[in-house]
């Protein structure tokens, strides 16, 4: 029987890139509850071009980055505004984008439900952030490397973007059970825009 070298180089490559798959899956994984879940999605770093998105917000139309065009950004993500340590987290940046000028917009994004997230910003008085959803096809969790394969979730982080749409600071929580370096985030953007 004669092989064919061509097809044996393209299975070759298969096999690599499969394998280059996993050890990147398994060098994105962070806490979650007991266990390690698996991140979807490339870990960005700054410098990188910030990747555009779809999100929800409460009112259902579509937000994108465009739509901060020419903004400072803080985007932070979380698993749920439902839960305590989230709630934590919500709350702290809707204190602190109050201190911020208005040349700075502060996301905050999960997969709650648009509803819930309206709710929560009711409840919280939370006036100074903006909630927006991932929910419909997770296009921020994926392009930003927060997603949660196994449970559909997005895994704690923080983005700061300049108006040039370059990342200027990226933090991925490593255990969603802690909250993120507050301090470290901010400083970033107060080192961009003073």
């Amino acid at each position: 029987m004669r092989q064919n070298p061509g097809l044996i180089f393209l299975l070759g490559l298969s096999v690599l890139g499969s394998l280059n798959a996993h050890a990147e899956d398994a060098k994105r994984e962070v806490v979650f509850k007991a266990g390690s879940v698996t991140l979807a999605g490339p870990e960005l770093k700054p410098g990188d071009a910030a990747p555009d998105f779809k999100l929800a917000a409460n009112n259902l139309s579509e937000v994108t980055l465009a739509d901060s065009k020419g903004k400072y950004r803080v985007i932070t993500t979380l698993v749920s505004l439902d839960t305590q340590i989230c709630d934590i987290q919500a709350k702290r940046f809707d204190e602190e984008a109050a201190k911020l000028s208005k040349d700075v917009a502060v996301y905050v994004v999960s997969m709650d439900l648009p509803f819930a997230q309206k709710r929560w910003c009711g409840t919280s008085s939370a006036a100074n952030i903006k909630t927006l959803s991932d929910y419909r096809d997770a296009s921020f969790g994926t392009s930003y490397g927060v997603l949660m394969k196994e449970n559909r979730l997005l895994s704690r982080s923080v983005f700061v973007i300049d108006p040039e749409n370059k990342i200027v600071y990226a933090e991925y929580v490593k255990d969603t059970a802690r909250q993120p370096n507050y301090e470290s985030a901010l400083k970033a953007l107060k080192v961009v825009h003073p």
